[in-house]
């Protein structure tokens, strides 16, 4: 089956169409571990009791954290259009439908990179800027245009662009890059395969139909569901790791949610075991739920400050 083809649009539409290269989706994912990060390296200055960093930063980290996000997503959308028109999950996207045209996108997308530089160093500081470019650069050089055709690694370690928004929002609010938020980076990075090979597991055909080496379809899925299983068992270790910058609330979230998600995992690997219907969408979308609630622990955490767990 062909990809729908549409004219250019203009007006109301055409906007709808350079948003819809932004990916907003992803961004609002990706936008709801920045906030969490940014309290928490506020409270690590050394503020006491109930304390909130200041609403215009957090505000300007947000926008320079989405023009970045939606620069590298623009960028991907440009490389990746002839992988888009062939899978089904991604073929109503504007440069499939010939609603945006290539070069249009490009400039849009570059434009977006360098906006969001000029205003998070203007508003922030240079380091949040610069770890914004290069996440940008990161996402769409090594992992768009290398990793992701080549390898059946490719979410692992491309998968690192994703974490960048904690690290950002802690550079963004105190110039420098605590430990708390290489945890945080971690605990996202470790999330990132099992969150993709679960969808990857239930559009495979897609992906070998666009040549596109997911483990899911270069591996069996007993393969897959246990290396999603041994990531899920890291992430939730890792995510502990976090105690000594927090309080009871997290730990009881972080172990409470923990545990749900090891349970989910586990489920599918027996399933995928037992050849029974795996439903690997459900651990999917439980795992953004799993990571919305893990942050939003974090966040109401600091903003509280009661004392460290350890």
């Amino acid at each position: 089956m062909s990809a729908p083809v549409s004219a250019p649009v203009g007006g109301v539409a055409l906007l709808r169409a350079y948003l819809a290269l932004t990916k907003p989706r992803v961004i609002e994912l990706l936008l709801v571990t920045t906030v969490p990060a940014m309290l928490l390296a506020y409270r690590s200055t050394g503020v006491t009791g109930f304390a909130l960093p200041s609403p215009w930063l957090v505000l300007a980290t947000l926008v320079g954290g989405s023009m970045a996000a939606g620069s590298a997503n623009a960028l991907n959308c440009v490389v990746d259009a002839d992988i888009d028109a062939v899978m089904k999950r991604t073929r109503a996207r504007p440069l499939v439908r010939h609603q945006v045209p290539v070069r249009s996108a490009l400039v849009f997308g570059l434009a977006l990179g360098l906006a969001s530089f000029g205003w998070l160093w203007a508003a922030t500081n240079l380091l949040a800027a610069a770890l914004a470019v290069a996440t940008i650069g990161f996402y769409v050089l090594v992992y768009t245009l290398v990793l992701k055709r080549r390898t059946a690694q490719n979410i692992v370690w491309g998968g690192a662009a994703g974490c960048m928004p904690v690290v950002i929002g802690w550079a963004a609010a105190t110039g420098t890059v605590g430990w708390p938020a290489l945890v945080m980076f971690g605990v996202i990075f470790f999330w990132t395969p099992p969150h993709f090979w679960s969808l990857a597991m239930r559009f495979r055909d897609d992906y070998a139909a666009a040549g596109v080496p997911m483990l899911p379809v270069v591996a069996a899925p007993v393969q897959v569901s246990r290396r999603i299983v041994a990531y899920s068992w890291i992430m939730v270790g890792w995510s502990l790791l976090l105690l000594p910058a927090t309080s009871w609330v997290y730990a009881a979230v972080a172990l409470a949610a923990g545990g749900w998600f090891l349970s989910m995992a586990h489920r599918l690997h027996s399933a995928v075991r037992r050849g029974e219907p795996a439903r690997p969408m459900r651990l999917f979308h439980l795992s953004n739920t799993y990571l919305t609630v893990l942050f939003v622990a974090i966040a109401v955490d600091a903003a509280l400050g009661l004392a460290p767990l350890l």
